[in-house]
């Protein structure tokens, strides 16, 4: 099965996606299973993770209903309250609903000391005693932060987005490449090759801006940790689907048709258990 491991889904509400900013104008619109369904029959894909975009309870809810309704979403990486007290009690009423695989926070927006904090930490080890993932959404600064909390949960099924969104449009390389590097030791955690446009400059990048990117995780994850992601519709602020397609099977080309397999789908699958 060919897989997006990563795309969203929203009904535009200017309050409730108040960080789509000015210059990001192409997303001001509604993106439903609808719109997506003709990329993936495009490209060969058999289905999508949808991932939240908006932290809520009700975000999670509406990408159920929308996998329920549409069969080729095959999971959902919904919102939850990770530090809430009664965590285990709303972890309970979802264990009827199959669609749902794990959860992400917007650890990108918090402060320095969030993902490390205890009562996080605790939340996200609850994730596990449900038998959830839990997305990694990091800028590449933090991933110093992100290797102490991943330290912490030695067992827990971890995927980190979007290669912690290395600056590219800068050239920075050499620490995040180091981090990477250090994260990748810890064999139980995934990353997904997704994202990477949108850290590049939107209207001038080419191909070989993120060959290095994608070549230093590929080398420090290996075969079978690594997945591919759209970000659809985030990606269309650089490039299109197809473009995005096209961008991660041209740098990957020095991979196997056997570990073509495992990025563009068996990976997702085994990581999310869809």
């Amino acid at each position: 099965m060919r897989v997006d491991s990563h795309q969203h889904f929203w009904n535009y509400d200017p309050e409730k996606h108040s960080w789509i900013s000015d210059n990001m104008q192409v997303l001001r619109s509604d993106f439903l299973p609808e719109d997506l369904l003709p990329s993936l029959q495009k490209n060969e894909l058999d289905g999508c993770v949808a991932v939240q975009a908006d932290q809520s309870e009700e975000e999670t809810k509406f990408l159920l209903k929308l996998a329920s309704e549409n069969p080729f979403i095959k999971g959902v990486v919904g919102w939850i309250d990770l530090k809430s007290d009664n965590l285990s009690e709303q972890l309970e009423a979802y264990k009827g609903d199959e669609k749902l695989k794990g959860f992400r926070h917007i650890v990108q927006d918090e402060p320095d000391g969030f993902m490390t904090d205890s009562k996080f930490v605790r939340g996200v080890k609850t994730l596990a005693d449900f038998g959830y993932t839990y997305d990694i959404l990091i800028f590449h600064n933090q991933l110093p932060e992100a290797l102490d909390f991943v330290c912490q949960l030695p067992e827990m099924k971890l995927v980190v987005d979007h290669c912690a969104k290395p600056d590219i449009k800068n050239g920075e390389f050499e620490s995040w490449k180091s981090n990477i590097e250090k994260l990748a030791a810890h064999d139980h955690l995934y990353i997904k090759i997704s994202g990477l446009v949108t850290e590049a400059n939107w209207n001038d990048w080419k191909a070989e801006d993120f060959k290095k990117y994608i070549d230093a995780v590929v080398n420090a994850f290996g075969e079978d940790r690594i997945m591919f992601g759209s970000d659809w519709p985030v990606c269309q602020l650089a490039a299109t689907y197809d473009q995005v397609m096209g961008l991660a099977s041209k740098t990957t080309e020095c991979l196997t048709p056997a570990q073509l397999d495992l990025f563009f789908g068996k990976n997702a699958s085994r990581f999310y258990n869809l």
